[in-house]
């Protein structure tokens, strides 16, 4: 018998993000509904990246959102950041801006990654970046279809951005990657989770990444809490953190 290949971490990311989007999809034939749904999406899928992440890879750490956070991974250089279902409520409501986040974080740094997109048939990786699209006329920032941030809406007027709406985390960020925005600016509240996986892929894709103060985004910390983000093309990174700092 020949030796097993072993997968890439990107790899690795991509594929436990496929699959658990498959299961998330698959879940809607359930006849579950509302708060049911979302809570059994969230355990089906935490388990699918979970199960196979500690076969595949033992002496990582893991912090997931669905998961108790036992600390041990504050001892670990390589820590795997998981977000079974990033959008519950547009996953609940049937929408396409909901999605899978798996990353790993190597002594802090976002380093690979994989969103996937399973509404819409793709997943986006660290290990395959695509050129980005040029975009003429206004920016265009994308932000929360519920609870937009004050910080975002005054920066969208002072540098005369068009606002987009989306849900999840996860779909804002690889918007940008995909060409149909070009600012992510969140000031509202997240944790390393809702973050780390869409930060991997798009700095692999040559976007900006950082904190709102321009500071660097480091993962694996004992308060996971994240509250601030910036993701946008390299060209608005200096207009936008300099209206932040203008606020």
């Amino acid at each position: 018998m020949g030796t097993r290949p072993v997968i890439s971490d990107a790899a690795l990311a991509a594929e436990l993000a496929e699959a658990a989007g498959q299961v998330l999809l698959d879940l809607y034939a359930s006849g579950l509904t509302g708060t049911e749904l979302g809570a059994e999406a969230d355990a089906r899928a935490n388990r699918a990246i979970l199960d196979r992440l500690r076969a595949e890879r033992p002496e990582d750490g893991i912090l997931s959102e669905e998961s108790r956070d036992t600390l041990e991974r504050l001892d670990k250089c390589r820590v795997w950041i998981v977000d079974p279902l990033d959008g519950t409520r547009e996953y609940r409501e049937v929408r396409v801006d909901w999605a899978v986040h798996v990353a790993l974080a190597v002594d802090g740094i976002a380093s690979d990654g994989a969103v996937a997109l399973p509404a819409l048939d793709r997943v986006l990786r660290s290990d395959q970046p695509a050129a980005l699209q040029t975009h003429d006329g206004p920016p265009r920032m994308v932000v929360s279809r519920t609870r937009p941030p004050p910080q975002a809406l005054a920066v969208a007027e002072a540098i005369g951005a068009e606002l987009v709406e989306m849900g999840s985390a996860g779909a804002k960020a690889m918007s940008i990657v995909l060409g149909e925005t070009d600012i992510y600016l969140h000031a509202g509240g997240q944790y390393e989770w809702d973050n780390c996986a869409p930060v991997a892929v798009a700095q692999a894709h040559g976007l900006h990444c950082s904190r709102i103060d321009g500071s660097a985004l480091r993962y694996n910390n004992l308060d996971p809490y994240l509250p601030d983000l910036l993701i946008c093309r390299r060209e608005w990174a200096s207009p936008v953190l300099g209206a932040v700092s203008a606020l």
